[in-house]
């Protein structure tokens, strides 16, 4: 069986993954993770006596834990979620930004083409190094604009969109320069199970349970493009083994839908699963002050992963909702160690001097 060692392997994409992998028996994993505020160790519990899983508390940024992680466990694939992803943070605090995401994967790549060139031969060609990327690259769509491709120009409007650029073109240039066998792949918004609630799905589920405000930034058409976690990790899965290297791929769920749209279906799905008498979720809507710079529009154009590897989203978004919010229901132990001190500061740091332009 396969070795892979993933990093940021405790964050939300990263763990539905490695659960996914172990499950289907793809691969053996380590998985190295520095614990950040959105990290939860319960989140991976089930695998602390799967011989075929290790893991590993550290940083990208520290070359030594690397070198000495590559030669103790010989991966044949690297696969690449670290990173701080949250748009809002990235705002207040870039520098954490471009830390993790820059100079991290630089570090990552640097300590990667080492250890790859001292391989046989056979073992350099079957060797894989996957980047996780966003569609945010890529800037803001009009209304009327075709969905990105892979070959749309990169056009990043926020701290965390410029960070990732800059990891993605690192990745280009170490295939380029020295043909590490480097693979990207660049996806739209994720959704599901674990998922850290500083995102918008958690973040109302969570408020609508407790009878908070459910927070709507600007007039709430923005759009984006909602892909199911799990149906991601599928498609992570088939780059890996069937892809060339050097690709690039996009991945999206074919689920455009405004933000507002988005509050209005999970309130109608838990009027339904947990109903209150006289009283509608909906009547929770506050629209707030809007983030700066905030991008209007992401889509994804996902025919080439589709016409290349055959692949499809399997949940279309009530589908995968209504498994996202029973998730959530059903493991209130996972959310009540994620919402811990830190995590009410954040909140109250983000939300609180926001003014409310108007309730629902």
């Amino acid at each position: 069986m396969q070795k892979f060692l993933v990093t940021g392997g405790v964050g939300f994409i990263g763990s539905n993954f490695i659960l996914k992998a172990r499950k289907e028996q793809w691969a053996n994993i380590i998985n190295l993770d520095k614990l950040t505020y959105a990290s939860n160790p319960q989140t991976l519990a089930q695998l602390q006596d799967d011989p075929g899983y290790h893991f590993v508390c550290g940083d990208i940024n520290n070359i030594e834990i690397l070198h000495s992680l590559l030669e103790q466990y010989q991966p044949d694939v690297i696969i690449n979620f670290a990173a701080e992803s949250h748009v809002d943070r990235s705002i207040l605090s870039p520098q954490e930004f471009i830390q993790t995401n820059v100079l991290g994967t630089f570090q990552l790549l640097e300590a990667s083409k080492i250890y790859w060139e001292k391989l046989s031969p056979q073992q350099r060609s079957q060797f894989r190094f996957l980047h996780i990327s966003t569609d945010e690259v890529y800037g803001s769509l009009n209304p009327a604009d075709p969905a990105f491709q892979e070959d749309t120009p990169y056009a990043p409007n926020s701290p965390y969109a410029a960070s990732k650029a800059g990891s993605d073109h690192l990745v280009r240039a170490y295939y380029h320069t020295y043909g590490l066998p480097t693979l990207i792949t660049n996806c739209s918004n994720n959704y599901g199970p674990r998922q850290f609630p500083e995102k918008l799905i958690p973040l109302i589920i969570l408020n609508a349970l407790h009878d908070k405000p459910l927070p709507i930034y600007g007039d709430g058409q923005n759009i984006r493009d909602w892909l199911y976690v799990v149906d991601h990790c599928e498609a992570l899965y088939l780059v890996l083994q069937h892809s060339l290297i050097g690709e690039i791929y996009n991945i999206g769920g074919n689920n455009e839908q405004t933000n507002l749209t988005v509050v209005e279906r999970i309130c109608a799905i838990l009027d339904e699963l947990v109903p209150k008498s006289n009283f509608r979720h909906s009547s929770l809507m506050t629209f707030v002050k809007d983030r700066p710079g905030h991008d209007r529009r992401y889509a994804i154009d996902c025919s080439k992963i589709s016409r290349k590897l055959n692949w499809q989203p399997k949940e279309d978004f009530d589908s995968g909702l209504l498994k996202t919010i029973r998730w959530y229901l059903s493991h209130p132990t996972w959310v009540k160690q994620v919402q811990s001190g830190a995590y009410q500061s954040w909140v109250k740091q983000n939300y609180a001097d926001r003014i409310t332009v108007r309730s629902h």
